[in-house]
């Protein structure tokens, strides 16, 4: 076999192989600078440019440009920007511009082979000649090939520069079998682009859904909303955290790309059961909270009461057999003063019961119990009863916040119904442990948590950060109506003792701590007086 034949038998052989390794590009700037070099590579072309048709249609912006005897590398893996203008397709008449080589190609989708730019006809070539006077190149052979998808759509242009000779590395023009090569590959590349910018769009859709449900969830009820943004923040701070550690038990733990956008998903999600979750729950700055504060209701009893209070002391006054009895009546007028006085005392105590707090001691729960049924007052139906009922008793007795052990359980159920909501979709398998991962940030290390009571080994690395980031995010939120702002150093007190007490994970609490995650997190999302460390 010659060596002609030998030599496209292994330019097909890494066609093939270039095929393959495009399809399984997930980043769509790396896949572009792919394609470009493999390009390159199976035409032996010293330079190119891949070019993408705007998304209005009107233009070919520059993706990536790549020129070896100039060292230039423009786009893609690089980090610099190709700054090159937009070539247009049409005129300001709207006329097609077949003038420029590149364009005319996206336009007719014709592959374009010029042995010699310099002496070809048909074409402008004054922005190349321009670029060689600048740069001391000299732009000779070009091939020009549309790259057009699975629905013949062009989605795109591949322009090589300069063939060079394997052996004396002379510029020569492209040949026919180099021409069929390219156009191949572009076909290839144009599927694979389409296919990523697809699912690129997809992935785009899906994540602009699930906010979808984060905003109605925050205009639900404001006091969530923020906390299903800031959680997802925060677990991937963690993340990168634990990405870049080097020592201890971690070291060894790495999440790729598409696990990092795995765990993003699951942390948008983690939360999106409180969709069902009652708002009069979810909203309980109070004690009596319901639909409204019930507080006020009992501001009126107690106005009831004194109201009554009064009247019994007019009628007595008026009963006094000895009207200038003058001792009799100071002492009525006494015992009324101090009769309100204690029901004032009594009021501004139940108000502040009902703001709730860490922890009420039992000698104001037995207190809010003797109020409730010591005292007695007339109802609008007339009868006379206890000034509280039990519902308000066992609200204004919570021992610590504003939740009964029912409301709780009803707070409890939204990870219930996100692990259901979640585990009935049809999870690609890129994206099968969400459920996972969004349903254990509630379960602690030593098995004490829910739903589940999972321990620690029954558990994710995913699954044990969110649940730090879920904590530490609802320690430190400045918009939760039943606590105010928790400063940093108190914050971090409570995880060491979670992490200390088996509630979190202590080897990624050592993470958070010493990457300074919480401090990153604290800068962007906290209060100014938040960061007292």
């Amino acid at each position: 076999m010659s060596d002609t034949a030998n030599d496209l038998f292994a330019r097909l052989d890494r066609l093939n192989e270039i095929g393959a390794a495009l399809s399984s590009e997930r980043d769509l700037g790396r896949l572009l600078e792919r394609i470009l070099v493999a390009a390159k590579t199976i035409t032996g072309a010293e330079a190119g440019t891949l070019y993408r048709i705007t998304e209005d249609g009107q233009a070919l912006s520059f993706a990536i440009a790549l020129n070896d005897a100039l060292g230039l590398a423009l786009g893609g893996a690089s980090g610099q920007p190709v700054e090159f203008p937009d070539l247009p397709l049409y005129d300001a008449q709207g006329q097609p511009n077949h003038a420029l080589v590149a364009t005319h190609a996206a336009l007719s989708g014709e592959t374009v082979n010029i042995p010699d730019a310099y002496i070809a006809a048909g074409f402008d070539f004054s922005g190349t000649r321009l670029f060689d006077a600048r740069t001391g190149y000299r732009s000779h052979s070009f091939l020009t090939v549309p790259m057009k998808n699975h629905e013949n759509e062009i989605i795109g242009v591949l322009q090589l520069i300069n063939a060079l000779d394997p052996t004396t590395r002379e510029i020569r023009a492209f040949t026919l079998a180099d021409q069929r090569l390219a156009e191949s590959l572009a076909s290839q590349a144009a599927i694979a682009l389409s296919n990523r910018q697809l699912i690129d769009q997809l992935e785009t859709l899906f994540e602009s859904f699930i906010r979808l449900i984060n905003l109605a969830i925050d205009e639900k009820s404001p006091y969530t909303g923020g906390h299903c943004q800031r959680v997802p923040e925060l677990t991937m701070m963690l993340a990168e955290a634990v990405n870049r550690t080097q020592t201890g038990p971690l070291a060894d733990f790495t999440l790729q790309p598409a696990d990092l956008h795995e765990l993003k998903i699951a942390a948008l999600l983690h939360d999106c059961g409180k969709i069902t979750t009652p708002v009069h729950v979810v909203d309980k700055a109070t004690k009596l909270q319901t639909l409204f504060d019930r507080i006020e209701l009992i501001d009126t009893r107690f106005e009831v009461l004194k109201r009554d209070a009064q009247i019994a002391t007019l009628r007595r006054l008026l009963d006094l057999r000895v009207p200038q009895d003058a001792a009799a009546e100071a002492a009525c007028w006494e015992s009324l003063k101090h009769e309100l006085a204690q029901l004032d005392a009594e009021r501004e105590f139940l108000r502040t019961a009902n703001r709730g707090s860490e922890a009420m001691p039992e000698a104001d729960r037995q207190r809010v119990r003797e109020i409730g049924t010591q005292r007695q007052w007339r109802s609008p139906e007339g009868v006379e009863t206890d000034f509280l009922d039990s519902d308000e008793i066992d609200n204004l007795t919570i021992r610590s916040g504003t939740l009964t052990a029912r409301e709780r359980e009803i707070i409890n159920h939204h990870i219930v119904t996100t692990i259901e909501m979640l585990e009935a979709l049809p999870w690609p398998k890129h994206l099968k442990h969400v459920p996972e991962y969004a349903g254990g940030h509630h379960e602690r290390m030593d098995g004490r948590g829910y739903p589940k009571g999972l321990t620690r080994e029954q558990m994710s690395v995913q699954a044990r950060m969110m649940g730090i980031a879920d904590i530490f995010e609802a320690l430190t939120a400045r918009d939760r109506p039943y606590k105010p702002a928790m400063k940093l150093s108190q914050a971090l007190g409570i995880m060491k003792k979670f992490a200390a007490n088996g509630h979190i994970d202590p080897d990624l609490f050592e993470v958070f701590l010493r990457e300074k995650v919480w401090l990153r997190y604290a800068q962007a999302f906290l209060d100014p007086e938040q960061i007292d460390l």
